[in-house]
Order: C-alpha cells, then structure tokens, then sequence
C-alpha cells in the first residue's frame, strides 16, 4: 500500500480523534459548563459510570432496528423491483412513494402508539418506515436504467423479459443496493432513537430523555455517542460486504 493510500486509510480516525482534541480544549478553555455541552472526558466517565444501564438500552436500540431494517429490506426490495420492472408501475407507483417519503415519519410515532400501544412495535415500525424508500428506489433505479441496446441484444438472443431482470437487472442493481443499505441503517437508527423518546420506557431513546430531564447532558451525549457507533459499524459492515461482492462495479478496486 502506498503512503497516499495508508494516510488515506486512517484519515478518518486522525480526523475524529483531532475533532475531539479540539472539542475537549475549548471546553477547558472557555470552562463550559457540564449542564449546557459536555466535554469528551465527562462523557467517557458518563459511559464508564453507566456502561452497564447504556448497554441494556443500546441492546434494545439495536435489535429494534435490525428488525425494523430487515423489513425495510424485505419490502423495499419487492417494492424497487415492482417499480423498476415495469415502466406502468414505475410511473404509476413511484410519484406516491415519493410523497409518502416527504411525510415527517416522527408525526406518524402518536398514531402507532394507539394502534400498538406504548413499546417495541412504534419502533420498529418506525424504523421500517424511515429506512425502506432508499431501498425501494436504488433498486428501482438499477432495473428501470438498464442499458436499451443491452436489453435488445439479449431478447434476439432468445432471454425473456424475465430473464433479463433476475439475470443482469438484479447483478446490475447490486452497487445501488449496497449504496442504499448504507443510506438506511442510518435512518433506520435514527427512526428508532425517535420513536424511543416518545413511546417507549427502553432503548437510547428513552435514555435520552431521562438523561435530560435529570440535567446529566454527559450520559445524554453518551448516549448519542453510542447510537452514532452502531450505526457507523453498521454502515461499515456493509461497506465491507460491497467491496467484497461487487468489485467488479469500483473502477480501480482491485489494486486497493
């Protein structure tokens, strides 16, 4: 690996740890109070102080939203491949989703709770609702923009329409796909931290709150900490399995 390459690997680690150095000199320096922002260093005493309380909520946050993001996987990949095998669906069912996208998904968390009550099921749901529409429309776009000329070439050929979406649309769809998941676990995290906060009594949500209204802002920013952390090993896991899948789709990865 080249120098350029190996100072490209850590950049980000080089970066989040001068980021803290800053955040923790101009605490001291300008002494901020712990209620308004919270230094790095009371934050990780916040964590140590409370690792085992976070550890049960980050628990119930992350397994919330696997399962919120598992179906988010589920439909929307059904959705985007409905979508982007039909030119009618397409223009029909695409401008819906759009603006059913465009709805605050945090305004729908009341209405869950009447309908499943206070606990994981708003959650969950609300994950898989925040996190599908990327799915849906990276795997829509890869069926819908497959190349004319190809399709043509592969009908003479004697493939059906069938043939041609589960054969090349699909592995072509791929890099969207992946992209996609990295979009949605992040949402997915984040519809879940919000449905926390207003319909459950567990998970980072709930701590968040709790952590407010008892002033200690360093167990709330611990708390924020966390989520952020899971989300980045999620993204990374699947960052890992792309490269790893569809290599053939990064110009030049294979000399990485």
């Amino acid at each position: 690996m080249s120098k350029s390459k190996h100072i490209e690997s850590w950049s980000p680690w080089i970066l989040l740890v001068l980021t803290i150095a800053l955040w923790q000199a101009i605490c001291s320096a300008f002494n901020v109070s712990e209620f308004i922002f919270p230094s790095p260093a009371r934050i990780w005493s916040q964590m140590v102080e409370f690792r085992g309380v976070i550890a049960g909520h980050a628990w119930r946050t992350f397994w919330v939203t696997m399962a919120g993001f598992g179906i988010a996987i589920v439909v929307g990949v059904l959705l985007g491949f409905l979508i982007g095998s039909s030119r009618l669906a397409y223009t029909a069912v695409y401008p819906l989703m759009t603006g059913f996208n465009a709805l605050p998904k945090a305004a729908f968390v009341p209405i869950l709770v009447v309908w499943f009550g206070i606990g994981v099921g708003p959650a969950i749901l609300t994950a898989f609702l925040i996190s599908f529409f990327p799915i849906m429309v990276n795997i829509a776009t890869g069926l819908a923009t497959l190349e004319p000329e190809l399709e043509d070439v592969l009908r003479v050929l004697g493939a059906k329409r069938w043939d041609v979406l589960i054969k090349v649309g699909l592995p072509r769809s791929m890099p969207y796909f992946y992209g996609s998941l990295k979009v949605a676990i992040t949402l997915a995290f984040v519809g879940t931290t919000v449905s926390e906060m207003t319909a459950s009594n567990e998970g980072i949500g709930y701590l968040l709150i709790s952590a407010g209204s008892a002033m200690q802002m360093g167990l709330a920013f611990a708390g924020l900490v966390v989520v952020g952390a899971m989300a980045m090993v999620m993204y990374e896991l699947f960052s890992y399995v792309e490269k790893h899948t569809t290599a053939w789709a990064h110009r030049g990865s294979q000399n990485h």
